[in-house]
């Protein structure tokens, strides 16, 4: 099993931003200030579930998140960008270094993208197409 310490610094970076990222991609996909607060809510909790249950521990300690890789008044365009690098990133990395980690990981970041978006209604065509850039950005 892959840990933290497996990989340098700038990829444990790219791991986390496209965990973070996924969820964010969604969020930003239909802006509602309201739904807004209920996605993020989510996001966080299901990184926290994450990191209590997962079967990975890849995917245990990627839970253990500090800040977000993105900076406040990061554009949606900016957020999606980086995101979708950072998740070609990871995957790369995962199939180089720790391929028996990359199902459990391509998982977890399809699943945050998918629990923002049932956080609240509404949105549904552009969420889905944010859950299905994330899905192709680590298929």
């Amino acid at each position: 099993m892959a840990k933290k310490g497996d990989f340098t610094e700038q990829e444990w970076e790219s791991l986390q931003k496209g965990v973070v990222g996924a969820g964010l991609l969604v969020s930003l996909s239909d802006r509602s200030f309201f739904d807004t607060f209920k996605e993020v809510g989510a996001l966080g909790k299901h990184v926290a579930q994450a990191k209590q249950s997962s079967s990975s521990e890849l995917v245990r300690e990627l839970g253990d998140l500090h800040g977000t890789g993105f900076g406040l008044t990061a554009s949606p365009d900016k957020v999606e960008s980086e995101t979708l690098a950072a998740l070609q990133t990871a995957k790369t990395t995962l199939e180089s270094k720790a391929p028996d980690e990359l199902e459990p990981y391509r998982e977890f970041v399809v699943e945050v993208a998918q629990s923002v978006a049932d956080a609240a209604g509404g949105g549904e065509a552009a969420e889905s197409g944010a859950i299905e850039k994330v899905r192709s950005a680590v298929a």
